[in-house]
């Protein structure tokens, strides 16, 4: 079965959260990682701190946009309350 993934990554760096989805976790960590995602470019390293397996890409879609939002970015936030106290 194919799996969707959606994730938050913590940077090391400024410290803020960065919410994606992907179908390669970990391509698409190593491409965070290497600068190659314009929009973390020069925003690294990066934690991967949480992520949900999805059986569906709109599942995932739905999940990242979810997270972004301000319920969805309170919820992660509760959640690893503990590890990002942890990680500074």
């Amino acid at each position: 079965m194919k799996y969707f993934y959606t994730y938050v990554l913590k940077s090391k760096s400024d410290g803020k959260l960065y919410t994606g989805y992907t179908e390669d976790l970990r391509k698409r960590l190593k491409e965070h990682q290497e600068g190659i995602s314009p929009y973390t470019k020069n925003k690294g390293p990066f934690i991967l701190i949480y992520y949900e397996a999805c059986n569906n890409k709109s599942d995932a879609l739905s999940r990242e946009k979810y997270l972004k939002s301000g319920m969805g970015k309170r919820y992660i936030k509760s959640r690893l309350k503990r590890f990002l106290l942890l990680t500074g």
